[in-house]
């Protein structure tokens, strides 16, 4: 069926990123979206774009019925599932298929094979396709798995057959944790596919991530198109891509990809797909998993093939032949990807959520960002913590690196929490600049060492913001009096304009004297001193001069007492005390515990009248497709449970009080 108008069945970053490229090759193109959504950007990107229900993802982006229902009655002839939600969903394939609508993606069996990780496994052994050691059956007590963790040796890997990004997964070291593994991976698994059904793999001891793009035509043409290295990894997610794979051999890319041509073939697989290996140190490789959707991760592929993988996805579901062969697939460059998550790498990943006060996009030369972000939208709790992608391409691996640290460093979001430090401290690693990285890398290496290619003190960037804090003080003054010339703003008749401000910081609060005259301002904290002097500010950036060398600073001043900084490669939100609000709600030690984020309270481990010890697991709380274990920061008697299980609960609220122990 040749089709002309293509409903994207998505939302965020891959949501624009499919429409993009649909509207670009003519198509008339519609989008679904939540409440929660109603003023993302991929909602104005589309032609058309329909409301399909509430912001819980059971209630609109994985209701089928939904979906289908916008599609005829927008008059959409295709649906192009992006990645997560429905993609990998066989019944959703089949009931488009059913309504009459294009399913741009493989057949509803592959996905329903490849999709099992314990039946994939099975069919990859029989196509002898190179598999790790492990259990894959039907039986799924706990005497199973303990049996087969001992018959292969510990550690193991407990998997979500269903599953795939991680979620469902514990790495267990040794036997005493496997029944804590198993309860965490199948209620992880339960809640994010709808199946408890697990496997058991032998953990690979320090292997690289590597995936071999495979895009195939309904006239039994295949080809893969090189490899991506997914090594560096958090929680089994992946943070950093790149292409090609830094160890890649010419024959050990060809053996890798003729693998995962056999893998494709032995499911009749059409359109683009991935199949996943574990590379170890020897050399050898092992099947891992086959994604039937396009990759996250996707964009290093296009960037050193030039070819367009949505198009060739659109093309294919229109029955048309691949337009190139093995042969002409050409390698070109380094390409290198990383996933903006809005979380605390500090605080374990924890996702963060809440307003976007300032979202800054870097460009230049090999840069690429697909992202679904725009200032003062919601970061909800609803939905995956992953909110953009930066990409940089180069001649070499060097000059992609070198782009990419540069395009960071010029990226802000504002708001929730971010891993932007983080990843800029990833690129900054020896490990990583040799290309030696492997699924450890994040689990080894001590990733503060960043901050030492800092050339700004920490006492240089709290006066920068507290100039900032100082100037945005003074303009909200002045504008809720009278209009004043900008030249005019830190002018006294009684002289030079001085303000003390104080900051929380990690060594405790600190008090700045900031002295203004003009755009010039010395700050002192009684111990140290600089001078700090404005030479450009737009509101959002800024060239400040301190001590003599200028910086470029992306900022926000949201509201009083509150600035977000980012400068020499790290990003913070200072909060002046004195005017802002002093969180003292849930610090460390206090035995109050306030959940982290938005979520739905899974299981409440204690109750009223029980003695805790620190440490001791106290809740367990769903968000952002994740399960976070909470645990308790003090020894002490719980006197108050505030919250019920299955239900919701609100960033900051109070769950569970408890009174510290007296010592």
């Amino acid at each position: 069926m040749r089709f002309t108008s293509i409903l994207v069945a998505n939302r965020g970053e891959i949501a624009c990123r499919v429409l993009r490229t649909a509207r670009d090759l003519g198509y008339r193109t519609v989008a679904v979206y939540s409440e929660a959504d109603t003023e993302a950007p991929h909602v104005a990107l589309a032609d058309e774009a329909v409301l399909i229900g509430p912001a819980p993802v059971a209630q609109s982006y994985l209701s089928i019925e939904r979906v289908i229902e916008a599609a005829k009655n927008t008059g959409a002839q295709a649906i192009h599932p992006g990645y997560g939600f429905l993609s990998e969903n066989a019944e959703f394939a089949r009931a488009c298929s059913e309504a009459g609508l294009v399913f741009i993606g493989p057949s509803a069996e592959a996905i329903d094979l490849m999709g099992n990780k314990a039946a994939a496994k099975r069919r990859m052994l029989e196509a002898e396709v190179p598999c790790i050691p492990g259990y894959e059956g039907d039986a799924q007590d706990d005497e199973t798995f303990i049996k087969a963790a001992a018959d292969v040796g510990f550690p193991v890997m407990v998997k979500a057959a269903a599953g795939g990004g991680g979620r469902g997964m514990r790495l267990v070291a040794d036997a005493g944790e496997l029944a804590s593994g198993l309860r965490l991976a199948r209620s992880e698994s339960q809640s994010a596919f709808g199946s408890d059904e697990l496997i058991l793999e032998k953990a690979v001891v320090r292997p690289r991530h590597v995936e071999i793009q495979v895009v195939a035509d309904t006239q039994g043409n295949m080809v893969y198109l090189g490899e991506r290295d997914c090594s560096i990894q958090r929680r089994h997610q992946k943070v950093v891509e790149e292409a090609p794979c830094p160890v890649m051999t010419e024959l050990l890319r060809d053996r890798m990809g003729e693998a995962a041509v056999e893998a494709a073939r032995s499911v009749d697989y059409v359109g683009a797909g991935t199949v996943e290996f574990l590379l170890d140190e020897q050399g050898e490789f092992y099947f891992l998993e086959m994604n039937t959707r396009l990759q996250v991760e996707h964009p290093v592929t296009e960037m050193i093939t030039g070819l367009d993988l949505v198009g060739l996805q659109i093309a294919v579901a229109q029955g048309e032949e691949l337009p190139l062969s093995q042969d002409d697939v050409r390698l070109n460059g380094h390409a290198i990807e990383v996933r903006l998550y809005a979380e605390e790498p500090e605080q374990d990943f924890m996702p963060s959520t809440g307003t976007v006060d300032l979202w800054h996009v870097p460009s230049g030369q090999g840069i690429r960002v697909d992202h679904g972000l725009a200032t003062g939208l919601e970061v909800s709790p609803f939905y995956d913590a992953m909110v953009a992608k930066i990409v940089a391409w180069g001649d070499t691996r060097e000059s992609a690196r070198l782009r990419l640290v540069r395009a960071l460093n010029d990226t802000a979001l504002f708001g929730p929490e971010t891993n932007r430090d983080f990843l800029i401290s990833v690129l900054q690693q020896d490990a990583f600049i040799d290309g030696s990285a492997t699924t450890a890398f994040i689990e080894e290496t001590d990733l503060s060492s960043g901050s030492d290619k800092r050339s700004l003190s920490p006492f240089q960037r709290l006066a920068i913001a507290a100039v900032l804090d100082f100037r945005a003080s003074a303009a909200r003054t002045h504008a809720a009096s009278v209009v004043v010339s900008p030249g005019l703003m830190n002018w006294s008749s009684s002289g030079r304009l001085s303000s003390i401000l104080s900051f929380e910081t990690g060594q405790g609060p600190a008090k700045l004297t900031v002295t203004a005259a003009g755009s010039n301002y010395s700050v002192s904290d009684g111990d140290a001193a600089c001078s700090v002097q404005v030479l450009f500010d737009d509101g959002t950036s800024a060239e400040i001069s301190i001590d003599d060398t200028s910086h470029r600073v992306l900022y926000c001043t949201p509201t009083e007492g509150v600035t977000w900084l980012s400068v020499d490669g790290h990003s913070a939100c200072y909060r002046n005390s004195l005017t802002g609000r002093a969180e003292e709600d849930g610090a460390a030690g206090s035995g109050r515990v306030l959940a982290p984020m938005h979520g739905q309270l899974l299981e409440l481990c204690v109750e009223k009248g029980q003695q805790v010890t620190k440490g001791q697991r106290l809740l367990v709380l769903e968000a952002m497709k994740m399960q976070h274990e909470i645990l308790a920061d003090v020894d002490g008697l719980v006197l108050a449970v505030n919250a019920e299980a299955g239900k919701q609960v609100a960033a900051d609220a109070l769950i569970i009080e408890i009174e510290p122990s007296q010592k």
